[in-house]
């Protein structure tokens, strides 16, 4: 929802290429969502699949609504870095018990916010 939310409300003179960034973005993990809620189904797992749930389980802050587009932008180099460490921790336990097909779709999305981290610090002028 965050993503929605910076999406429909960045303001700027970067509004275009947030607005359509965000998107991306959005988009994306939607697809990842519901790759890996398919994966656990398809071990024997139980995937979140309320907001509740969500709201209890996220390591990520939600947006206070009324972030500049160079803080929304801070926000997600922050929440892709916080996923990126929990994906690290997935890879491991996806490893202890052999499972290189859950381990391989995590790495894959931990490759993609790795570069999505970096060219958000290069639009920001931050080096990594």
């Amino acid at each position: 929802m965050k993503l929605h939310n910076y999406h429909w409300y960045v303001k700027g003179s970067n509004f275009f290429t947030l607005h359509e960034k965000f998107e991306e973005f959005y988009n994306e993990a939607g697809v990842h969502v519901d790759e890996l809620a398919e994966r656990l189904l398809s071990i024997g797992g139980n995937p979140v699949a309320t907001m509740k749930e969500c709201l209890e389980l996220s390591s990520i802050q939600e947006a206070n609504g009324s972030e500049s587009a160079e803080a929304m932008v801070q926000s997600i180099i922050n929440d892709f870095s916080i996923i990126i460490g929990e994906l690290k921790e997935g890879m491991n336990l996806a490893g202890e018990v052999s499972d290189e097909t859950t381990g391989d779709m995590l790495l894959a999305i931990h490759s993609g916010l790795e570069k999505h981290v970096w060219m958000l610090q290069a639009f920001l002028g931050k080096a990594i």
